[in-house]
């Protein structure tokens, strides 16, 4: 099964595969997983990190960003969010929220009552010219995402086009995302720009990327294809009784400097020292009192 116009796609391959970094619990969460590390963005470029988190109390109290974007998936629980310019709200399994921290917020991301949040964070990079953006939320509910049905294949769309299909999430840097699902012994072949970089983490079962068997918790990673506008990346769920779920996300390399500072991401040391100082000396707004949301 193909999703995609009539013009020639070429194939792509995979490049390496890694498996996940179990870091275990700390302050903020009851246990960790790395999944993209962010020690070289060049690598995974535009990505900065992903990170799982399952979490219920603290989780993620008020902390600042800036200069990148943050894609937030709901795996499990209760996402409860806040920042400084009034937005609040609870996440469900399934949504994504998809911040744009520019020039500089201040949010947190907690476990609504305390019970349990699983989530799955994604860290995209933004170019030099757009680092001081406007700020920005976009809660990209399960429910109304737009989802596409065939032959043993789901793909809900949640950035970029699938065909003829556009995702709902409005992005500065031109990035494709999508969760695919692949009933046992299915093939898809998942069109891609070939200018992109995409990584494909396998969410739950095993598949076969590009002839390459990757299990649960495995990502696999497809550099661009020179010269190629479209690129079409073969997927083959194995057989069994499990269905194969997999997040593919990609985005053409930005190829600029990266500096990472905590929560800040900037092209030069100077412009993390910056963000530090614009942060504490209240340039980011003040951090918010605001209360935990109501109990239903």
């Amino acid at each position: 099964m193909a999703v995609n116009s009539d013009r020639i796609q070429v194939g792509r391959g995979v490049d390496r595969i890694h498996g996940k970094l179990h870091v275990g619990p700390d302050a903020q969460v009851n246990d960790k997983n790395v999944i993209i590390a962010p020690f070289q963005p060049e690598l995974t470029d535009p990505f900065l990190a992903l990170s799982e988190d399952l979490f219920s109390s603290p989780g993620f109290e008020w902390h600042p960003h800036r200069g990148l974007e943050t894609v937030t998936t709901v795996a499990d629980g209760v996402l409860e969010h806040g920042d400084n310019v009034g937005h609040a709200g609870a996440l469900g399994a399934g949504d994504v929220q998809w911040m744009t921290a520019g020039r500089g917020i201040i949010h947190r991301e907690l476990a609504f009552r305390n019970e349990r949040a699983h989530t799955l964070q994604l860290w995209v990079n933004l170019p030099a010219e757009l680092k001081m953006v406007d700020n920005r939320y976009q809660d990209l509910l399960a429910a109304d995402r737009p989802v596409i049905e065939h032959d043993g294949v789901r793909i809900d769309v949640i950035a970029g086009r699938v065909g003829d299909t556009v995702g709902p999430a409005k992005t500065h840097w031109p990035i494709s995302g999508a969760l695919l699902t692949l009933t046992p012994g299915q093939r898809y072949k998942h069109i891609l720009p070939g200018r992109d970089r995409a990584f494909l983490h396998v969410l739950a079962g095993i598949v076969r990327i590009a002839g390459r068997p990757v299990a649960q918790g495995q990502t696999a990673w497809s550099d661009p294809v020179p010269g190629a506008l479209d690129s079409a990346v073969d997927l083959l769920a194995a057989d069994g009784d499990t269905p194969a779920t997999v997040m593919v996300y990609s985005g053409p390399p930005i190829r600029q400097p990266v500096a990472m500072g905590g929560p800040f991401v900037m092209n030069s040391p100077d412009e993390i020292e910056q963000a530090f100082r614009d942060f504490h000396s209240g340039k980011f707004g003040d951090i918010p009192r605001q209360a935990r949301l109501r109990y239903r």
